[in-house]
């Protein structure tokens, strides 16, 4: 379930400042697979992920991971 909350908190955050998956992806140098693999096959993600997703989305880790309401807290 966790894996998936941060897919989707990645998929929303892209839609609302006009990211497109696939540059976010590309960007960070990550596999094309990675939204699939979080949402279907339950792989968790490294923090080096993490902490490339976040601050290329300019939020906190915690705020991928579901810890916090506030995209700013710990950045």
């Amino acid at each position: 379930m966790q894996n998936t909350h941060i897919a989707i908190t990645i998929k929303t955050l892209c839609k609302s400042k006009g990211i497109t998956i696939s540059s976010l992806l590309s960007d960070c140098h990550l596999t094309k697979s990675f939204i699939y693999d979080l949402e279907k096959r339950a792989t968790s993600p490294s923090c080096d992920k993490m902490s490339r997703i976040a601050d290329y989305l300019d939020c906190s880790v915690d705020y991928l991971l579901g810890r916090t309401d506030n995209p700013e807290v710990n950045k």
